[in-house]
């Protein structure tokens, strides 16, 4: 079974920028609603303990393994429950440049796993709500410091 949730958003900023405030992982705490902390520094092929606050006051320890982190385009990474194949996601973060100014922040996440159709409630509340949450926050921080 999969899954697949989205958010976007409008950021009035290059896309260097939008990507200089969500590259510096340290900064996290001090802005995001939803990614609290990174422990260490996240490298390609490599897993980085991320914790994670949901809406609604759930929290997780994530252990992702970091799939892209392509400069000014692309960060993605992906996630499992125990094992593949139970409850896996991978989450994703694309920069789009609509003008030298203005860049389209997507966020997203596939689902996939036997126990997605028991989180389909979830994924659709809670996470796609923090995902709209985190662009706001990030638009809102990329935005006042221009």
């Amino acid at each position: 079974m999969k899954e697949q949730i989205e958010s976007q958003i409008t950021i009035n900023a290059p896309a260097e920028a939008v990507w200089k405030v969500l590259s510096n992982f340290n900064s996290y705490p001090s802005w995001s609603p939803t990614i609290s902390e990174f422990f260490g520094t996240p490298i390609v092929g490599q897993r980085t303990k991320v914790l994670l606050k949901q809406p609604g006051g759930t929290s997780m320890k994530m252990n992702p393994v970091f799939l892209k982190i392509d400069v000014n385009e692309e960060l993605r990474w992906k996630d499992r429950l125990l094992m593949n194949g139970i409850f896996d996601g991978e989450h994703y973060f694309i920069l789009q440049r609509i003008s030298d100014n203005q860049t389209r922040l997507i966020q997203g996440e596939l689902f996939s796993g036997i126990l997605v159709p028991l989180f389909k409630k979830m994924i659709h509340g809670n996470t796609k709500n923090g995902f709209d949450l985190f662009n706001e926050a990030i638009k809102e921080r990329v935005e006042s410091r221009l």
